[in-house]
């Protein structure tokens, strides 16, 4: 049989580990930046695929299955707010989590406090990453 069908470390198959495998949607228009937070996701092994803004994000998330969404603030063409907005109206059940190297009082407040699921300031430490990833996934 195919190698998937092997059974892995704990009895699990490769295809079924695949699987169960948590995916999450990181958007941030700083390349290097969304490497290390995808570097970091990796350690929880949690999957992750990058957009570089709002309007590539939102094409994704209609595209694949994503557990959450961890977004920027600050970008170009579409902003973190506008994106949590977006998700939030077509997904209402997705958590979004933004992510901001600004004071939140600077973004639209009312909108983050009362419509994003949680909010990381930059930089941002592995227990708190880890801290998001056990409440909403």
């Amino acid at each position: 049989m195919l190698g998937s069908r092997t059974p892995a470390a704990g009895g699990q198959t490769e295809e079924s580990m695949a699987r169960n495998k948590k995916k999450v949607l990181v958007v941030e228009d700083n390349p290097n930046m969304s490497g290390l937070l995808s570097d970091m996701l990796e350690v929880f092994d949690v999957e992750s695929v990058c957009a570089s803004d709002g309007v590539e994000a939102l094409n994704l998330v209609n595209d694949k299955d994503f557990g959450m969404v961890i977004s920027d603030l600050r970008m170009p063409k579409m902003n973190g707010t506008e994106l949590l907005l977006a998700v939030k109206e077509r997904y209402p059940g997705m958590p979004v989590v933004l992510i901001s190297g600004y004071a939140v009082e600077t973004a639209d407040d009312e909108t983050v406090t009362r419509r994003a699921d949680g909010f990381l300031s930059k930089p941002f430490k592995m227990n708190e990453l880890q801290e998001v990833l056990s409440k909403f996934m």
